[in-house]
């Protein structure tokens, strides 16, 4: 607000103006500067010279066959692109979100780490595909539940801007969607957690685990080499203590990987008195990682021991897999450089 506020007074415009905007784009969620219609003509056209409100164009949808999951293929205003899903439940409406271009953290099994990085996502360019699938949901007397920071790159090495994008979909004069509607999954890095944990939000916290030994965790997320798992746990146990909240480890269940009895018994053993909860999904295929998923009857078997031993865990339904729309699917291939001007307003 207070961004807005010096870039209309620059206009020589009264400060009331700053209100009709600011709720302009994040009540009534106009996304064109000729939407603002509360708004003079001249205010409209130099809006509409200076900045830009929607920094992000459709270029490809995809839709599930049960009509579920869309996937979205964005193009921002440098030619590059990301991808966004949309995920209808029976209650809910979820927006899985990126927060870069590609990702440096090479995950040997997700999408985006095969096609390395390219840039960080600004907080408006963050920000614009949640307002986009809001706009679309209202057309169609929805509403959107919830949005997840698990689309493409890193959320916490691009700390800042995913933070203030959460910041200002939150704020109560704006969009105002609650805190805890808002989750962000990170690979793990240790100075981060502890930096989320001090500012003591309420935004849910999802670590991406997968291994529960630094052996074999460093063949899946190399990251793990330079953040084992003793000071990724130590970290949590740091949240945990300083916010009360749970967190959730997500785990993609590899066959003959990381499915096994003994790597749920050590994730019992890592996780002991740390309050979580484990989210289990098999693997979702990737063009560049030749290993299978689990079995149901295996993932069963790996739930087993984690619920005997008191640990929560929930087997996650995949969605979007045949439009490339699942965990650790998303990866924009066709990447191109077009430099652009102009601010962004959101």
């Amino acid at each position: 607000m207070e961004e807005l506020k010096q870039a209309i007074l620059g206009l020589d415009q009264p400060e009331y103006r700053v209100k009709q905007v600011y709720e302009g784009i994040y009540s009534n969620i106009w996304l064109h500067a000729s939407n603002f219609t509360t708004l003079p003509l001249s205010l409209r056209n130099e809006l509409e010279r200076r900045f830009h409100f929607l920094p992000l164009s459709e270029s490809q949808r995809l839709e599930s066959k049960d009509r579920l999951t869309q996937k979205v293929l964005f193009s921002l205003m440098d030619g590059l692109h990301i991808e966004t899903v949309l995920m209808h439940y029976e209650q809910r409406h979820t927006v899985c979100i990126s927060s870069q271009v590609g990702c440096r953290m090479n995950c040997s099994f997700c999408a985006t780490g095969q096609m390395g990085y390219q840039r960080n996502l600004s907080s408006g360019e963050i920000i614009a595909q949640v307002l986009y699938f809001v706009r679309e949901l209202k057309a169609q007397q929805q509403s959107l539940s919830n949005v997840v920071v698990m689309g493409m790159g890193e959320p916490f090495d691009n700390y800042e801007d995913v933070l203030t994008a959460i910041d200002r979909l939150n704020d109560p004069q704006g969009f105002n969607l609650g805190a805890r509607r808002f989750t962000i999954s990170t690979v793990g890095l240790p100075d981060r957690i502890r930096q989320f944990a001090d500012e003591k939000r309420q935004v849910n916290l999802a670590v991406s685990l997968h291994a529960a030994t630094n052996a074999l965790r460093n063949q899946l997320i190399p990251v793990n080499r330079k953040y084992p798992l003793e000071a990724l746990m130590e970290a949590c146990h740091y949240y945990s203590r300083q916010t009360n909240r749970r967190i959730t480890f997500e785990w993609a269940l590899i066959n003959a990987i990381n499915d096994s009895k003994d790597q749920a018994k050590r994730l019992v053993e890592l996780t002991h008195g740390l309050r979580c909860h484990v989210n289990i999904i098999l693997l979702n295929p990737t063009s560049q990682y030749s290993q299978q998923p689990s079995t149901t009857a295996q993932a069963k078997s790996f739930k087993d021991v984690l619920d005997t031993h008191g640990l929560p865990c929930t087997i996650r339904l995949r969605r979007g897999i045949e439009i490339q729309a699942g965990c650790g699917q998303l990866a924009s291939r066709d990447q191109s450089s077009a430099a652009k001007s102009h601010a962004t307003l959101i």
